[in-house]
């Protein structure tokens, strides 16, 4: 039995009386593997239910790790092997009074406005869902047809990622820029999670060579130097960015054995994989907080194009 078939059911329970688009027979499919995928540690980055780069990666990453023909698509043996693991793919969330009051906060797009800030915090209820679901804000307004998401109490169908394990601890850290991955490896040199990632663009290459982790923070705040960035406004000076997950380096900074780069988060987790970074490795939030429990200072980041 299709194992999104039951959770559909209830989702037809919970959403009758509306007439709002659903996922289809095909989108059911893709969120079906990409929940499985992400549980196996081959994240492909925000679940949309739909099929891209990132996903095909994950797909690749997870052939190669059980030794199937890698094709990035997903056949016969690629079901078998994910549907090993057999927990429900969707689970119903109940909101809290909490998830309702917030806070949230409207986040300016400049450094300026971003640095009269105390907190950056979500900017509203479906971003923070989001973000602990893994998944678009898009993806939950489809999952959940008719909801308002404005009350305490309303229920809403969402990714059962809360099940996913601890990864065990790396050896080191490969960041490949032509795949746009960001892969934790044993002490053999076995891959055991992959994760996408934005690594670089021609104004910034990634730095290759072989680096070692000097340092991680979590929940940093962020010192903004214009004269690092190339495409800077003129005008934009210095400033202090507080901590948050809008921050521009998002939930964790791991600070790198070359000056001024590292591996980090994101406020923007839809265009991890798809859009260029200034030279660092960008992942979505909860990726990277993934990596930051996987790793210790003095790993080993090797990178490559």
């Amino acid at each position: 039995m299709n194992a999104l078939f039951p959770v559909l059911m209830l989702a037809a329970g919970l959403a009758a009386a509306s007439a709002d688009p659903t996922l289809s027979a095909a989108d059911t499919k893709l969120l079906r593997a990409q929940v499985l995928l992400d549980r196996a540690h081959f994240s492909p980055g925000e679940m949309d239910a739909a099929s891209g780069s990132n996903m095909r990666q994950a797909i690749r990453g997870f052939q190669k790790l059980r030794q199937l023909r890698v094709t990035g698509t997903l056949d016969a043996a690629t079901w078998k092997e994910l549907d090993s693991d057999q927990a429900p793919v969707l689970e119903v969330y109940t909101l809290t009074a909490q998830d309702i009051a917030g806070p949230y906060t409207k986040i300016p797009a400049d450094m300026a406005g971003k640095s009269k800030l105390a907190t950056l915090g979500y900017a509203n209820l479906l971003e923070a869902l989001g973000e602990r679901f893994h998944c678009s804000p898009e993806l939950l307004r489809r999952l959940n047809p008719g909801k308002t998401m404005k009350r305490a109490g309303e229920q809403l169908l969402v990714p059962n990622v809360a099940i996913i394990k601890p990864l065990p601890k790396a050896a080191s850290v490969l960041v490949d820029a032509k795949e746009g991955t960001l892969t934790l490896l044993d002490a053999s040199g076995t891959p055991f999670a992959q994760f996408p990632a934005s690594t670089g663009s021609k104004h910034d290459p990634l730095p290759e060579g072989r680096w070692q982790v000097r340092g991680v923070a979590t929940n940093p705040e962020y010192r903004y130097n214009p004269k690092l960035f190339w495409d800077a406004k003129a005008g934009d000076t210095k400033a202090r960015i507080a901590a948050g997950p809008n921050n521009p380096v998002g939930l964790a900074w791991i600070d790198l054995t070359i000056e001024h780069y590292g591996i980090h988060g994101t406020p923007e987790p839809g265009k991890i994989g798809k859009t260029q970074s200034h030279g660092c490795v960008r992942l979505t939030n909860w990726d990277v907080m993934q990596v930051v429990r996987s790793i210790a200072r003095g790993a080993t980041v090797l990178m490559q194009s």
